[in-house]
């Protein structure tokens, strides 16, 4: 990979537990993710990562949220941003759960953790059918990996066939479960050994330090997720206005690196859409 490969952002601007007392800026609603992913899109966004919410504002994988909310975004963003779907279980759903919103909505695009849709000593072949569904329906996956163990466990399911060896993307989360969940950019280089030679991985990293986490996954060739979800700082201590604020900050960052800001267009070609 050569230092002028574009960069892929994603913005992730909400999550599934975080709400208004949080942030009063917390995009909740279908219109305002739509804003949302309007003014990401202008900062330099190719995707958007999609956490829909009940009429109680509670996390849901219910169908006809993503529909409406897809709808909604697709209104104003029209193809220049990729929508990615979320199948966070928070607790609340069982795997088979997690799959069939996904046949149901069929997105353009999903992101799934692998010790939630398929853990140790899970049904694999339920899985392996799933995985090759997604790529049958020209789904795009991203794989959510905590962990080098994971890394390997997920390396292992791609060598015994389980998840396709030609369709993938996986993001490398930090900090989710450190301590007051801050992300140490230390904590990239060990994963980094792992992902060598993959042309698309991303890192999102939860807590203060996630600006100068990304900056690390820039300079090593990597793409970022960045938003709401994990962080809601500016570098600096403060509390960060907006969504497209932590956006522009990636923006800034890979012009920095010689590394254009990839459009949804490039992005597709990159996540095999």
């Amino acid at each position: 990979m050569t230092d002028e490969t574009p960069v892929m952002i994603a913005v992730a601007p909400n999550g599934a537990r975080k709400t208004r007392l949080d942030h009063p800026n917390l995009p909740l609603t279908p219109r305002e993710l739509a804003a949302t992913a309007a003014a990401c899109l202008a900062a330099g966004a190719c995707m958007i990562h999609l956490h829909v919410r009940d009429s109680r504002q509670r996390h849901s994988l219910n169908p006809h949220y993503y529909l409406e909310a897809t709808s909604i975004i697709r209104g104003k963003v029209g193809s220049d941003m990729i929508i990615q779907i979320t199948t966070e279980a928070v607790g609340l759903y069982t795997a088979q759960e997690q799959m069939r919103v996904v046949r149901e909505v069929r997105p353009e695009a999903v992101s799934l953790a692998i010790r939630e849709i398929c853990p140790p000593g899970c049904d694999e072949t339920k899985a392996a059918e799933f995985f090759a569904w997604l790529l049958q329906e020209n789904i795009s996956p991203q794989y959510i990996l905590y962990s080098r163990a994971e890394i390997q466990r997920f390396n292992d399911l791609k060598t015994r066939g389980i998840i396709p060896l030609q369709h993938d993307t996986i993001l490398l989360a930090l900090g989710r479960y450190a301590e007051n969940q801050q992300s140490n950019p230390d904590d990239l280089r060990p994963l980094l050994v792992e992902v060598s030679g993959r042309s698309s991985w991303w890192v999102c990293a939860f807590g203060a330090t996630e600006s100068e986490c990304l900056a690390h996954t820039i300079k090593a060739g990597g793409h970022c997720r960045v938003g709401f979800e994990n962080n809601m700082l500016l570098p600096d201590g403060s509390i960060a206005p907006s969504n497209e604020i932590l956006v522009a900050q990636v923006a800034v960052n890979a012009g920095k690196h010689k590394r254009p800001v990839a459009t949804a267009e490039i992005a597709r070609d990159y996540m095999a859409l």
